[in-house]
């Protein structure tokens, strides 16, 4: 990919580029159309998140009933994860960037938690 160096003057917006901005569908372009992105980028992330999900636990040699238990989650959330309907947050996102990086160690201090 070719980089090119632009400087911006921002006192003089007459000496700044349009760029590749189409301004007549970006004027037809309603709230809904927005929205609709909006809705199709949310499901290509849950999409993203069950691959990695899926890709951790099995990466584990687990079934989904033992991955669960392991993780003393429910077996319907990880369904959940891995079929994109819903996406771990907070403290499941970075359980599985652990798992990810240190499986090992990290399921051993899951089951000391657990003991």
């Amino acid at each position: 990919m070719k980089t090119i160096r632009v400087t911006i003057d921002p006192s003089g917006p007459d000496t700044m580029t349009t760029g590749r901005v189409d301004p007549e569908r970006l004027d037809a372009t309603t709230d809904a159309d927005i929205a609709a992105h909006a809705a199709q980028d949310d499901a290509a992330a849950r999409q993203d998140m069950a691959r990695y999900v899926r890709r951790v636990r099995k990466r584990l040699g687990l079934s989904q009933a033992d991955f669960s238990a392991q993780i003393n989650v429910p077996l319907e959330t990880i369904r959940n994860w891995e079929q994109g309907t819903r996406s771990p947050t907070g403290a499941a996102k970075a359980l599985f960037k652990i798992l990810d990086q240190a499986p090992e160690l990290t399921l051993a201090a899951l089951r000391m938690g657990n003991a």
